[in-house]
């Protein structure tokens, strides 16, 4: 299919040259650089229907302010894709998410007009505070603009940095980017209208000689007209909460009319110190129909006909473990009405929406608000509910003080479900589930279960709901399970306890996670090598079966553990106990299988996985280096 065309956008190369065009030339602009937008994301996936929402938005940013000596930063970076094509990249973007291509995410090391790496949601305005701050330290005068979403808003780090902001009161934009829910009045001609008007410099120079005048009075009169300027210009445009943080509000304007963008982006150029937050209404998927009637589907999205906007996804052979893990917390949860569910603005990705439809009432979205979903489950937990916190492994990141001081030490039996464990592919480093296991192993009386497959999904689930002893986790990875059959129903396994799926009489190959289907072909590559070794299912991490370790450690001449996580987690736990043991004294080679001790780029997971020594054939090359010559092996 033949690419759209876009001859204004085919002579932008930089902002430079948007810069030079007039105003009445960028509609064109847009609609091309939406077209140029749906036609990449249709060839790689990706998320599209945030960025067809702020192509207007992008196109007036970089037309008024003076890019990159301006810091523009995009929250999240879910939006960035028309901001990349205007940047210099739009050769590159067929590569989005690509093995050695372009970050789905704003990325500093890819452009100098990505001030500041983004991925996770709501640092945008602590981000910018902190380059305007060091702006005024080093004495320039360049603008910092930070775009965040209103979902972003719901979590307490935005409204931290503003509080931060207001009492700095440094120079600095911030743009609201409202596309979801409704918190302000209507936006037409007459918001348009005080937007512009609030925005410019005669209100403002009369707003300050008002407030001198206010100054002289006495300090009940001076508090009075203070507040009647708040609010009755609260009541026009509904900005009297971010007033109150100390931000001057402008808006609400219509983020896809460049006519109301532009003006109230200059006036706020040419403004003098402190805080501004413009308000902006934008619609998800905007200008292209399919997104536009299914913001949800067309969030995130793999290669699509842009015509139809019909998505290639291939048949399933197996279920998701997303789906599993959903299956099988609703059947515990039939049996038992103490069960709730918690996530954090991800009720789709962590399958709470399933949950949620057969239990609304025991279902709650916290948004985006990972510590306070920790803690607010923790006092359910305290009034005998038997809470499960449903987040993504690099999500669950943001609130590990909340896992240690407000659930552990209080030894309150919450159940965290860490969904996208391990290496997640096209998205990257960012959501990578890589330390999980480190974080959370290391804390005293903390259960840490990782799932080999669906089956034990599903009993590991059983597990969480019988266990009150404390806090228990269990993790499992993005995508399809490997195939096996499911039981209906779930059997709580014995804690700590691992499992042993082959048996043999030199190598050891002890598996935490869904490698033990790598371990298993490893095992038959070794056999075909003339070299005989034992397979086993760790399941626990923490505690582990010293048991079961022990016994391999005297049987076997080799023992390499394989693990979906950083160094620092269950094969530094097994070492650890083979050193208190004195296993390691009677001459065995340990070796440790974990993820490479770097951040690794986004790829297909099954070549990020190739990458890191965890497949097959990396784990036979690791016996092969622990026996010290490789060459004298028999192959096939």
């Amino acid at each position: 299919m033949p690419r759209p065309a876009t001859p204004l956008l085919d002579t932008i190369h930089d902002p430079a040259d948007l810069r030079r065009l007039d105003d009445a030339q960028l509609r064109q602009l847009a609609d091309e650089l939406r077209l140029e937008t749906i036609d990449a994301v249709s060839v790689t996936g990706g998320h599209l229907g945030a960025g067809l929402g702020v192509v207007e938005l992008t196109v007036a940013l970089h037309h008024v302010f003076d890019t990159p000596r301006d810091r523009l930063i995009w929250d999240v970076g879910h939006q960035a894709y028309p901001h990349k094509i205007l940047t210099g990249r739009r050769d590159r973007i067929r590569t989005l998410r690509q093995g050695g291509g372009l970050s789905g995410f704003t990325r500093r090391s890819e452009s100098e007009y990505d001030p500041f790496g983004a991925a996770h949601s709501s640092t945008s305005i602590s981000a910018g505070l902190g380059m305007a701050v060091g702006r005024d330290l080093a004495g320039r005068q360049n603008n910092v603009i930070a775009v965040i979403g209103d979902g972003a808003m719901s979590a307490g780090m935005a409204y931290e940095a503003m509080n931060n902001a207001g009492a700095l009161d440094s120079r600095l934009v911030v743009i609201l980017n409202d596309n979801d829910m409704s918190i302000a009045p209507p936006v037409g001609a007459m918001s348009a209208y005080l937007a512009r008007l609030v925005s410019g410099r005669t209100y403002r120079s009369l707003r300050e000689v008002a407030k001198q005048l206010a100054e002289k009075l006495p300090r009940f009169f001076h508090d009075k007209a203070r507040r009647t300027e708040e609010y009755a210009r609260g009541f026009w445009t509904g900005g009297t909460m971010f007033e109150e943080l100390g931000f001057y509000y402008v808006g609400p304007i219509d983020g896809h009319n460049l006519d109301h963008l532009l003006p109230v982006l200059r006036n706020v150029r040419d403004a003098g110190n402190g805080p501004i937050l413009i308000h902006v209404v934008t619609q998800k998927g905007k200008g292209y129909a399919p997104a536009e009637a299914s913001a949800d589907k067309y969030h995130g999205v793999v290669r699509f006909d842009p015509v139809t906007g019909l998505q290639a996804k291939a048949p399933a052979n197996a279920p998701s473990y997303t789906n599993v893990f959903a299956g099988a917390l609703i059947k515990q949860a039939r049996e038992d009405e103490k069960i709730v569910a918690v996530t954090a603005a991800m009720p789709s990705g962590t399958g709470l929406d399933a949950f949620g439809k057969e239990f609304p009432g025991r279902t709650f979205d916290v948004g985006i608000a990972e510590q306070h979903a920790v803690t607010f489950a923790a006092g359910l937990a305290t009034e005998g509910y038997k809470p499960f916190v449903a987040i993504y492994s690099t999500f669950m990141q943001r609130a590990y003080d909340q896992i240690v001081h407000d659930v552990a030490i209080q030894k309150l039996p919450v159940r965290f479900a860490l969904d996208r464990a391990g290496l997640v592919g096209a998205d990257g480093a960012t959501h990578a589930g890589s330390f999980d296991i480190a974080y959370l192993a290391c804390l005293p009386e903390m259960v840490v279960m990782a799932a080999a497959d669906e089956a034990e999904l599903t009993h590991m689930v059983a597990t969480a709901a019988a266990y009150d002893a404390g806090p228990i986790a269990f993790r499992y990875p993005r995508g399809e399970g490997v195939g096996v059959e499911i039981p209906d129903t779930g059997v709580p396994l014995e804690i700590g306890k691992g499992r042993i799926l082959r048996e043999g009489t030199q190598i050891a190959l002890i598996s935490l996670g869904t490698r033990l289907a790598e371990s298993l072909k490893a095992a038959e590559l070794l056999a075909q090598r003339g070299l005989s070794a034992t397979v086993a299912d760790a399941r626990f991490a923490k505690p582990l079966d010293e048991a079961l370790i022990l016994k391999l450690a005297r049987g076997h001449d080799i023992l390499i553990t394989i693990e979906e996580g950083s160094v620092g987690g269950f094969g530094s736990h097994v070492l650890h106990l083979l050193a208190r043991s004195g296993a390691l004294d009677a001459g065995l080679k340990v070796r440790t299988l974990t993820l490479p001790d770097a951040f690794q780029d986004h790829d297909k997971p099954e070549a990020m996985y190739a990458a890191a020594g965890l497949d097959a054939a990396g784990i036979v090359k690791a016996v092969e280096a622990a026996l010290g010559n490789p060459s004298a092996i028999r192959r096939a």
